[in-house]
């Protein structure tokens, strides 16, 4: 559904990314990470159609970006950061405006849609009033709303839980997660639970290149050559340690008092423990494996790399190259224009 190959952005002498690939299938809700400066907007930004490439490219449905962006950009809802509205209007105004912008052709008719989009949000109540009038959560939705209209395959989300109280993250996460039933979803965010709360796979980018995919359970295994379990049996000494101790992958056995254990392997052996336990007639009462959260993966995969990021003000760049290129095409076209006359 989104097919990313060898994608490069420079600005200057600035490399913003630096050739990545990447995909997301139907149905997927991809987690898209990096600390600031690491070429994740830009990325984001490429992927919209909102600036260029340098070189490789970008498939969305099946459409290039670049061959044929108006197919490209009909798939593609988004929702930036800080939601596009216009806050003297009623919500129903407003997708109405947004609904004919984007010249929306469907087979129910517009207030159908608008309808069915509302619903799947839960904004049937605020319908009528004006966004001004409604609460940070509210909005949120509205915004998410808009990128709903048309029934675009890709849906791709900027911080959608950006400054909501608990009880609202809660709220948008659930309906982002029932979106995945119909859209291809990549989500931005800065706060981590979100992403392992929400997504089937992360992608980690720094330095404008890819550090890390994979789900966010198997991050971890990838960056840790052990696996810590917790051991706990009905029995208050450690009378299980030198039979822990004789498993072959087992590095380490500690013993933490009160039937408790630590134990150390190269790979996860509670299998093993729990049949030694069994034999040994000892009830285990707790047996788990200690896993990173992916606030230590994504610290361990970019704390060192981060204050050496050659990306300062990277939004600004953008934006200085995007006004500079964009005065020098539409002079360009001028001149053919003049020419074709």
């Amino acid at each position: 559904m989104i097919e990313i190959k060898e994608l490069e952005k420079s600005f200057g002498s600035t490399k913003a990314v630096d050739k990545i690939s990447f995909n997301a299938e139907k149905g997927e809700i991809l987690g898209f990470l990096g600390p600031n400066g690491a070429g994740k907007s830009t990325t984001m930004n490429i992927i919209t159609g909102y600036i260029s490439m340098s070189s490789g490219s970008v498939i969305i449905n099946g459409y290039d970006i670049l061959d044929e962006p108006i197919k490209a950009k009909r798939s593609i809802g988004y929702l930036p950061e800080q939601p596009p509205l216009y806050v003297d209007m009623t919500v129903a105004e407003y997708l109405d405006f947004v609904y004919e912008l984007k010249k929306v052709k469907l087979n129910i008719s517009k207030r159908d849609h608008i309808l069915d989009v509302c619903a799947a949000v839960g904004i049937e109540d605020v319908y009528k009033r004006r966004i001004k009038n409604l609460s940070k959560g509210y909005k949120q939705r509205v915004g998410l709303a808009q990128a709903l209209i048309g029934k675009p395959e890709v849906l791709i989300l900027d911080e959608p839980t950006v400054g909501l109280d608990p009880n609202q993250i809660i709220e948008i996460r659930n309906v982002i997660k029932s979106l995945k039933k119909e859209h291809t979803i990549i989500l931005s965010a800065h706060i981590l639970q979100e992403v392992s709360a929400v997504c089937d796979r992360v992608v980690i980018i720094n330095k404008g290149k890819i550090a890390a995919i994979d789900t966010p359970e198997n991050l971890g295994s990838l960056l840790s050559d052990h696996v810590s379990l917790t051991v706990r049996i009905d029995k208050g000494l450690d009378m299980m340690k030198d039979a822990f101790s004789a498993i072959d992958e087992v590095t380490d056995v500690t013993y933490l008092g009160e039937g408790r254990y630590t134990v150390t392997a190269s790979s996860d052996v509670s299998g093993k423990i729990a049949v030694l336990c069994a034999e040994s007639g000892c009830l285990v009462t707790e047996l788990k494996a200690e896993k990173m959260s992916l606030e230590d993966i994504f610290a361990a995969i970019t704390q060192d790399e981060a204050q050496e990021i050659a990306h300062p003000a990277e939004e600004n760049i953008e934006t200085e190259q995007i006004t500079e290129n964009d005065a020098q095409i539409q002079k360009e076209e001028e001149n053919t224009d003049e020419s074709n006359l």
